[in-house]
């Protein structure tokens, strides 16, 4: 892996831990907030999506129009299933094996669909950064696992994280066989998001205003940043990095939302979090070498 991409799934994960940390303070309004920050990414990347297709235009094939389908649906059932997962179950079960198993499954998808070719290191890498999710997640209270209810939200957790796999395989086909531009693959697969979720959304345009009351500039940074968290990640893919490296890289985002946490809102990390951090760095070195 290039120093160049290694930087781009950097920033990629700051970017990520920076609007999940957002998106936290607009939780309870749920779907309408999804609805809104995805309408102002549409609009705040247009220009750039005018430019690409002005300067480079876009070849259009029935694989290309199906995958970008495919891609609007994979995302926003993810969308939908994270809000009903942490509805119906604790957020300290279904967070980390959503993030956990997801880049264990695109990593397994990659080995099998994108022939990409697993080494020892790489995968030592994967096990080590999905290990530090489940420390800074869990805080190393393995036993709620044990609970009965806890089942609830590992399911939820598993169908997430199929999700997270499944986008991150079809994306990665789209922009590293199908040649589709990251922006353009990213917006047009926004605005299939945006679409599907308009008619609900009219429906219940009262409660959605009041829902977002207070809430509009969170929206907004949302709708700045997540889209170009991805594009990164497009971006890396496209130049050669496997899916393999790329998805349990992406998860730094989870160490430096600890650091985030700790520095700037003065949170407190129990050890378990902390020796999370130095495994996924150590998945990160790994990952880098192999």
């Amino acid at each position: 892996m290039t120093l160049q991409v290694f930087l781009l799934v950097v920033a990629a994960a700051a970017l990520h831990a920076s609007w999940n940390l957002i998106s936290k303070r607009a939780a309870g309004a749920g779907a309408s907030f999804v609805f809104c920050y995805r309408l102002m990414s549409t609009v705040l990347y247009a220009p750039w999506v005018v430019y690409i297709l002005w300067n480079e235009g876009m070849t259009w094939t029935w694989e290309v129009a199906a995958f970008i389908g495919i891609s609007s649906a994979l995302h926003l059932g993810y969308s939908i299933c994270l809000m009903r997962g942490y509805r119906a179950a604790d957020l300290s079960v279904v967070y980390p094996v959503a993030r956990g198993t997801g880049p264990l499954l695109a990593s397994a998808g990659a080995f099998l669909w994108l022939a990409e070719t697993p080494s020892a290191l790489g995968v030592l890498g994967i096990c080590s950064v999905v290990a530090g999710i489940l420390l800074i997640a869990t805080q190393g209270n393995w036993r709620k696992f044990a609970q009965t209810e806890a089942w609830v939200g590992i399911r939820w957790g598993l169908l997430i994280g199929m999700f997270i796999a499944a986008y991150s395989l079809s994306d990665a086909y789209s922009v590293k066989v199908l040649l589709v531009a990251p922006v353009l693959l990213d917006w047009l697969s926004a605005c299939g998001g945006t679409i599907l979720l308009a008619p609900s959304t009219w429906v219940r345009r009262r409660s959605m205003m009041l829902q977002m009351q207070g809430k509009w500039h969170l929206a907004l940074a949302v709708g700045a940043l997540s889209p170009m968290a991805y594009i990164l990640v497009l971006y890396a893919l496209q130049q050669g990095a496997d899916v393999s490296v790329v998805a349990p890289l992406r998860e730094m985002s989870m160490m430096m939302a600890t650091f985030a946490g700790f520095l700037i809102l003065k949170e407190k990390v129990p050890p378990t979090g902390w020796l999370g951090c130095i495994v996924i760095i150590a998945g990160v070195i790994l990952l880098s070498v192999r």
